[in-house]
């Protein structure tokens, strides 16, 4: 019997995106990240609170811990749709309904390679078997669950009239979702977007499937991409937290989904809750002992940090002045004015003051020539360091 999935070939009402959340898939995939089920279940948790849409929740055929890792998820949420991967081979896609029957939600996530790089250097195959081994494939999944997702693997390196071929072919046989990924991160912005655009114009029934966006960073483009495949037409977003994934990594999911709040693009907006961002990139980032890189945008540790004195005096000024995200709308608590020897008065004397010593005039400035021998020497100066500082000032004077 069929996994029922009230979310099956629905289109885009009152223009929503589905983010579609890879992170225990793709994301698991990087080298040394590997989670048990008890982090799986956990980390999927916490994508429902966030409003995820949908969870891959892995690969049921690569291994028993992923089978039993899908079967555990579907059973521990309710409201994401859940995903699980397979090929365009019969067991594969069978062994993915079996881990998704306890899924209140099922999807099948099936499909193949369709560049001629994979055609004809990985599949050692050609397009009409391949076209044929794909509608297969789909039809088979139909037979489990309503919904159905059929990728076309390295659609970012395949020919956009035969991709439109196939993507036609698979809604024929039952796709509701059709995936372009670009799989190895090839493709620029003008380029990717353009291929949404000639699938939307020229794929007859494009309108009975949603146009899904996975793309990889290889080349620092999977969010521009992501991005630029919404202006033409995609309202699905494939995407993993903190941009983990294979390589270079995925789509980062906080970067689309800030972009997507912050630019109002074409009238779009997510159901995520973007207050719960940095504690789930936390977790995740914990869970998976993959540190998150301080500049990382959105929920890097310096995100919301300024050191510079031009731009701490602009943020103390008014937060506005360089900040275009108000740190609680992604669950950080403030803006950090860190002090270094490139801080200015005006920093300094706001530091001061929040740990209670209000200084002025004369008195800050011999203070804040001996702040920047201190800052020279010990690269960043904590609120102990200032107390010290002040202290020896009051005995000079």
């Amino acid at each position: 019997m069929p996994v029922e999935n009230t979310n099956a070939g629905v289109q885009n009402e009152d223009g929503r995106v589905h983010i579609f959340d890879t992170t225990l898939r793709d994301g698991e995939q990087v080298p040394g990240c590997q989670l048990n089920t008890g982090e799986k279940v956990e980390i999927a948790k916490a994508l429902e609170e966030l409003g995820v849409d949908i969870i891959e929740a892995g690969f049921p055929i690569s291994s028993p811990g992923d089978f039993n890792s899908v079967l555990e998820i579907s059973k521990a949420v309710s409201n994401p749709v859940i995903c699980a991967l397979s090929r365009a081979v019969e067991k594969d896609i069978q062994c993915a309904a079996d881990a998704l029957q306890y899924a209140k939600k099922g999807r099948i996530h099936t499909g193949i390679g369709t560049s001629d790089q994979h055609i004809f250097n990985k599949l050692r195959s050609n397009r009409e078997e391949i076209l044929e081994r794909a509608v297969r494939a789909v039809k088979y999944a139909k037979r489990f669950v309503e919904d159905v997702e059929f990728y076309a693997e390295d659609a970012g390196r395949t020919d956009n009239e035969y991709l439109a071929r196939i993507v036609e072919a698979a809604i024929a046989a039952g796709a509701t979702v059709v995936n372009i990924p670009d799989t190895t991160g090839f493709c620029l912005p003008e380029m990717y977007g353009a291929k949404i655009r000639f699938l939307k114009e020229n794929v007859k029934n494009i309108d009975k499937a949603i146009i899904s966006s996975h793309c990889h960073n290889d080349l620092g483009m999977a969010t521009a991409n992501s991005v630029t495949a919404l202006r033409n037409g995609a309202r699905q977003i494939e995407c993993t937290i903190n941009g983990i994934g294979e390589r270079a990594g995925n789509t980062s999911l906080e970067e689309v989904v800030m972009n997507i709040k912050k630019h109002q693009i074409l009238g779009l907006h997510s159901n995520i809750d973007t207050r719960l961002l940095y504690p789930t990139s936390r977790l995740v980032s914990q869970t998976m002992g993959m540190p998150v890189q301080p500049n990382k945008a959105v929920v890097g540790s310096n995100a919301f940090a300024h050191s510079s004195g031009i731009h701490q005096d602009g943020v103390i000024k008014s937060r506005e002045n360089y900040e275009i995200i108000a740190p609680e709308e992604v669950g950080v608590m403030k803006s950090d004015i860190i002090l270094t020897a490139r801080s200015g008065r005006a920093a300094l004397k706001f530091r001061l003051e929040a740990i209670g010593i209000v200084v002025a005039g004369e008195e800050l400035d011999k203070i804040y020539q001996q702040f920047l021998l201190m800052a020279d020497e010990i690269k960043v100066v904590e609120d102990e360091d200032l107390r010290l500082l002040h202290r020896k000032y009051q005995k000079v004077a």
